[in-house]
């Protein structure tokens, strides 16, 4: 992006954490924009980009899908929160595997781009799994052929959360 310094993608895969408290700090649309451009450009089944992405600005529904996330009410703090949804007439060629498998490897391909390019550029996020889905269609109003995978609040970080350990590479590599 223009005019904004950018990490390198290891350092950016290194230094990423999640984040659950935000500044109050507005991100511009442009911004957003350029993040779900990167989240398109992940790999999907068939080139067919069966995921759509919800731009959540309105406080009362970011407090509604707080409340839907059990609580996780960083996501109704954060000044924006998206929410991935896999979309199913787009995968549709694929049959059932593309809409029990496809669909949803490609939202998670596009959350990471997200969250990379969004500490890339000094922004702080996290990926929220845990959720009401069918409360969560009902708040965004999705069509049936919709199913939100991931919601994320972005922001720019209140804090600096310290990495957390890894198993060691070695447990879980399989060489054959």
């Amino acid at each position: 992006m223009k005019g904004k310094e950018q990490m390198g993608v290891f350092d950016a895969i290194k230094g990423r954490r999640s984040i659950r408290k935000f500044l109050s700090k507005n991100i511009d649309d442009e911004t957003v924009v350029f993040l779900l451009e990167c989240a398109n450009l992940a790999p999907s089944a068939g080139n067919l980009q069966a995921r759509d992405f919800i731009v959540v600005r309105n406080s009362e529904i970011k407090k509604e899908l707080a409340r839907a996330a059990y609580g996780q009410e960083f996501v109704a703090e954060a000044p924006v929160t998206v929410v991935f949804c896999a979309n199913f007439s787009r995968i549709a060629p694929y049959g059932k595997r593309g809409v029990e498998l496809y669909c949803i490897q490609d939202v998670s391909a596009a959350v990471e781009n997200f969250l990379l390019a969004a500490h890339a550029l000094g922004l702080g996020t996290c990926w929220v799994g845990a959720f009401d889905e069918e409360r969560v269609s009902e708040i965004l109003s999705l069509k049936d052929d919709q199913r939100p995978l991931a919601i994320v609040p972005i922001g720019y970080p209140a804090e600096k959360p310290k990495g957390r350990g890894r198993i060691d590479i070695k447990r879980i590599i399989a060489w054959i």
